[in-house]
């Protein structure tokens, strides 16, 4: 009995966080923007998908498949998060219900972001996508987005210190 009363509570709350709006502009793969009520514009950072960076390799494939399903179209979107940036993390939907990170995993744009989801058949998904070479599974040695950034983070700070090193040794 408290289940149905704590799902008949809950229900209308969702319902409600859901926010209808128009797409106009795609970043990357998994960041949309959207415009609000009184024209304020706000970003949306996928939930569940981590797309390759537009600096990698099908980086740029990955913001045309985004492009090409939600740009200048109506969608429908719940926020689940905020990230360390500040953007709300959302799961988007369009055309009639379909969740685009899904879509976006299906076609083999997108690793399915388990560290920040707990949908399995996302996973599922992927392999699927990774066994047919879809999209960015083309590529042998294809680097997650996550590992990526890791390696552009470290490759950023060895450059300063060779910097700091090159300026202590002309003084």
């Amino acid at each position: 009995m408290r289940i149905l009363l704590y799902a008949l509570i809950c229900f209308p709350l969702s319902f409600f966080s859901q926010k209808k709006v128009k797409v106009v502009g795609i970043s990357d793969g998994d960041t949309i923007t959207v415009l609000l009520d009184g024209n304020i514009q706000q970003k949306l950072r996928l939930a569940e998908v981590d797309c390759p960076e537009n600096r990698q390799p099908f980086g740029k494939n990955a913001k045309k498949f985004t492009s090409d399903k939600v740009f200048g179209k109506q969608i429908t979107f719940t926020e689940t998060n905020k990230d360390r940036y500040g953007r709300s993390v959302a799961k988007v939907y369009y055309d009639k219900g379909k969740y685009l990170s899904a879509e976006i995993i299906k076609a083999g744009y997108g690793w399915w972001y388990y560290s920040y989801s707990k949908d399995i058949s996302l996973g599922k998904m992927q392999d699927t996508a990774k066994i047919q070479k879809l999209g960015l599974w083309q590529d042998k040695k294809a680097v997650s987005p996550w590992d990526f950034r890791k390696e552009q983070r470290e490759n950023a700070k060895k450059k300063r210190l060779e910097k700091q090193l090159q300026q202590q040794m002309a003084i």
